[in-house]
């Protein structure tokens, strides 16, 4: 055999020898030691934050933009004890300053005891049964410093080094929670660089801030979060996957929209030995939030809110609460202002209050006498044909007389059509309907023998137009207003329901409501948020994702007949040429302005007051906008000034809107 081949035999010979030697030592000898480091390794997933969606106005102006500051954060590693994050927030505390005015006495306590001597001292006092488990000992020891907190409360240092140590010690695994993103200084960056190997966990980063054009828009938009889950919702969103210290829209649009704003978090996979990472491995690089586009031109809702506040102090507002106002389009439901005003009677300090619109319930007056004139139709009680009553003050028996504004000694009996009782706003012809469809035969001194179930039939009418029930806006926490006491008792409600001086409804379902009636019939859903938009890498709009369609919530089965009746009644309230028409200063508006005023009894702050509203819609031939308003707990119901404010309204919206698109 050559020479060449015997070395190569003799080579290959030692290399089998070798890995004979290296297979008996990893299996036989050190075999437990490599099987327990394969069951020690362990992959977790790791997320984090990507920019928020921004909100953009009708006309593409951003409303709410990210800015991007400097942050301390935190990542847990795996393995990290209780005792772990307590010595480590100990030393964070001497290089960085947290705001701790929301610390919680619970989160005290804890960093309280976990200072072991601390835990054993408050121990011995309690002195535990033998028999109770650690967790017992736990909460016995909380109780007791909750028995005696003014002996264990803590300094300003400890609170900032309370509020680290409750913050690093509920994040989880990995996660990273920001400590503080607000107001760094440059001195804090310093520190904590310096000493960061003694730091472990802690890095310098970015953080996204809200940034709103104004505080003025955060009463549309809402806000976030900036201290974490809201604890009132802490279950739900820890349910739906969000980490304890994760920044959420709390308000608004902002919470409405939080599943589209908040984007999908990036993830990466890691693999660690013991607290030694492995691997990591990116599974998804995360997607930032997309944006909205809103149908509010926010110009001019600035307008709108401007002219509440003009004419507001005309109406006589020592005891009102405030005044509210909504423009929409009744073909579609898109809201293009939302305004409003807040105000504390006993202080006089008034605040602004976009939402107060679809929040706040008030009697709203003779506004909903359209929907008592179309239950009257479609009860056929009234045709469009042959619609006259007469008017003059209804008197039953053991109730003072309820009469019209413009009839109330009853001395003439006046003969008035459905579009005239509109017209005039007769609170004598809508009882009389009411007694019709209930089947009562009124004559002056009856008892008002009449079933409860008017209130049924009644209400049913009212929410068929969307006056009582909610209107479907996508914001949350909309009110469906208040219904009244509805017994036998009660009977003699149902004439003051008819007039809307009983029920109690939102400025947004006025819009509805009037909506329903310009349109000839179609119940339009309202919307704030036109467009869903990708957001772009630079933080712009992107392509468009999702288009709000209009949606039809109804659509009533009313002939156009009876429709045309109303429209007949609510054309002459603001170009009628009687003495009792009750909106004339409209009637020089153009496009031509069709609409309802109202005025309703009301007490606030144990004063006799009136609310006035007004809704209405233009042009009247072919209704583009309709415009809804009311000032609650108002003294001066002759001061015109929602007449004021809704005429001021539609010539800024033909101004601005209209013309601008």
């Amino acid at each position: 055999m050559p020479t060449r081949l015997h070395v190569l035999l003799w080579i290959t010979v030692a290399l089998m020898g070798m890995l004979v030697i290296r297979l008996f030592y990893m299996q036989i000898i050190h075999g437990n030691y490599y099987q327990s480091a394969v069951r020690s390794s362990n992959t977790t997933t790791r997320t984090a934050n990507v920019q928020r969606g921004l909100i953009y106005d009708a006309n593409r102006h951003a409303l709410v933009r990210n800015d991007a500051q400097r942050s301390i954060t935190y990542t847990k590693n795996s393995g990290t004890s209780s005792q772990d994050v307590y010595r480590l927030a100990n030393r964070l505390s001497k290089y960085l300053q947290v705001d701790t005015d929301n610390l919680s006495l619970v989160d005290q306590r804890a960093y309280y005891l976990a200072d072991p001597a601390h835990y054993r001292a408050i121990l011995k006092l309690v002195h535990p049964a033998e028999s109770t488990t650690s967790a017992q000992q736990y909460q016995l020891a909380m109780k007791y410093l909750k028995q005696h907190a003014k002996q264990y409360q803590l300094s300003a240092a400890e609170k900032n080094r309370a509020k680290l140590y409750a913050m690093m010690n509920s994040s989880y695994t990995l996660s990273t929670t920001i400590l503080k993103r607000d107001d760094v200084t440059d001195d804090e960056i310093a520190q904590i660089g310096e000493h960061i190997a003694q730091l472990p966990g802690i890095k310098v980063g970015t953080a996204w801030r809200r940034d709103y054009q104004s505080d003025a828009v955060k009463s549309l938009t809402g806000t976030v979060s900036t201290n974490g889950l809201p604890s009132d919702e802490l279950k739900s969103l820890l349910a739906q996957g969000y980490a304890r210290n994760d920044s959420v829209g709390i308000s608004l649009l902002e919470k409405q929209y939080q599943g589209v704003l908040a984007g999908t978090k990036a993830t990466t996979t890691i693999t660690t030995n013991g607290q030694r990472v492995t691997k990591e491995r990116v599974k998804y690089p995360g997607k930032a939030g997309d944006s909205l586009v809103l149908t509010i031109d926010y110009k001019f809702q600035q307008k709108v809110q401007q002219i509440l506040e003009q004419h507001y102090g005309a109406a006589g507002i020592a005891y009102s609460h405030g005044a509210y106002a909504v423009v929409m389009n009744p073909n579609t439901g898109a809201v293009y202002a939302l305004a409003g005003i807040d105000r504390n009677p006993k202080t006089g300090d008034q605040t602004l209050d976009t939402t107060g619109a679809i929040t706040q319930s008030m009697t709203m007056g003779s506004v909903v006498k359209g929907a008592t004139v179309l239950a009257g139709l479609m009860e056929k009680v009234i045709t469009p044909e042959n619609n006259t009553l007469y008017d003059s003050p209804i008197k039953v028996a053991g109730t003072p007389a309820k009469s019209s504004w413009f009839n109330k000694s009853g001395k003439s009996s006046i003969p008035l059509t459905a579009a005239q009782a509109l017209g005039y706003s007769s609170n004598s012809y809508m009882m009389q309907i009411v007694m019709k469809i209930a089947g009562f035969d009124y004559h002056p001194g009856a008892q008002l023998s009449m079933n409860p179930d008017i209130f049924v039939k009644m209400r049913k009418y009212y929410n068929m137009f969307g006056l009582g029930v909610p209107t479907g806006i996508d914001l949350p926490n909309e009110a469906r207003g208040l219904e009244g006491a509805s017994g036998q008792a009660n009977i003699g409600s149902a004439l003051d329901l008819s007039y809307g001086n009983y029920d109690q409804y939102t400025v947004m379902q006025l819009a509805q409501y009037m909506s329903t009636i310009a349109n000839d019939g179609k119940r339009m859903q309202p919307y704030l948020v036109q467009q869903i938009r990708q957001t772009t890498a630079t933080g712009g709009l992107g392509a468009v994702v999702a288009t709000t369609k209009p949606k039809v919530q109804a659509n009533l089965p009313i002939p156009q007949s009876y429709f045309d009746v109303v429209h007949d009644g609510l054309y002459q309230v603001t170009h009628g040429t009687s003495s009792n028409t009750t909106a004339r200063q409209l009637a020089g508006v153009s496009p031509s302005v069709s609409g309802k005023t109202g005025t309703a009894e009301t007490f606030s702050e144990g004063h006799e007051t009136t609310t006035l509203s007004f809704a209405g819609y233009a042009p009247s031939d072919k209704p583009q906008v309709v415009v809804a308003l009311a000032i609650d707990g108002a003294t001066n119901d002759n001061s015109g000034a929602n007449i004021d404010m809704a005429k001021d309204i539609f010539n800024a919206y033909w101004d601005m809107v209209k013309a601008r698109n």
